[in-house]
């Protein structure tokens, strides 16, 4: 599939150079003992539920919209390739797509593609499953707004679309007071999630579905699920 080159949006560059951008990042970060220690050991467990959601055999066309470190995506390929299945991973930074190509079988049949999360190039309703996972906390909100009218736009009637990310950390969380001046350092365009659940920072975007939220670690992550296109009573 032949798509336009992407251009890398400013805010990689001034708030993530250091963990997504350069090659040396991309080198030093992506080990998943890392990632398990930067997600205070949830890592593997917040894999493991969004793999669970997908079931161990896909036979249907899945989008991950983002590449990601850690075992996911091969994990998932496992699935999909189990099933039958396709997978495509979608991102802007030509690096982390060389890096997921490292990560993967040789000869994996997977559409590794340059694009903006906020600007697919695919037909609308394309995809059965789509996949956001700890990417909408990364981007301003105005990306954020963008990423998931993409997102939904290219999920077929019926089809299930799984975010995991952030949440909102409860206020009784021993750790609340410690993380979140951390947190707001390390991840600025962040600071919505900590606060307010995505229904409420993407009203727009989620009106009209279903979602069932899972939290875990007193609020600070969250899966949501989606799989149909009725309003919530």
């Amino acid at each position: 599939m032949s798509t336009p080159e992407a251009d890398i949006p400013d805010y990689l560059e001034k708030y993530y150079w250091w963990a997504y951008v350069r090659p040396f990042a991309v080198r030093f970060w992506d080990h998943s003992w890392l990632i398990n220690l930067i997600l205070f050991g949830k890592y593997r467990m917040l894999r493991d539920e969004v793999l669970r959601e997908f079931g161990s055999a896909i036979s249907e066309n899945t989008l991950q919209i983002s590449c990601c470190y850690g075992e996911l995506t091969p994990r998932l390929f496992e699935r999909v390739n189990k099933g039958g299945g396709t997978l495509d991973v979608v991102d802007v930074l030509p690096v982390q797509l060389e890096n997921l190509k490292r990560k993967l079988p040789q000869h994996a049949s997977v559409r590794t593609l340059r694009m903006d999360a906020a600007s697919l190039n695919f037909s609308n309703a394309s995809y059965n499953q789509v996949l956001v996972f700890f990417l909408l906390h990364e981007e301003p909100q105005g990306y954020r707004e963008k990423t998931m009218r993409e997102a939904l736009r290219v999920l077929r009637p019926g089809g299930k679309i799984i975010i995991a990310d952030y949440g909102a950390l409860s206020r009784s969380h021993p750790l609340r007071y410690l993380l979140l001046p951390i947190l707001d350092f390390l991840e600025p365009t962040a600071r919505d999630l900590w606060r307010q659940g995505l229904v409420d920072i993407l009203p727009n975007e989620m009106l009209g579905r279903s979602w069932r939220k899972t939290a875990y670690f007193g609020g600070l992550y969250q899966i949501l699920v989606s799989t149909d296109s009725r309003v919530s009573k």
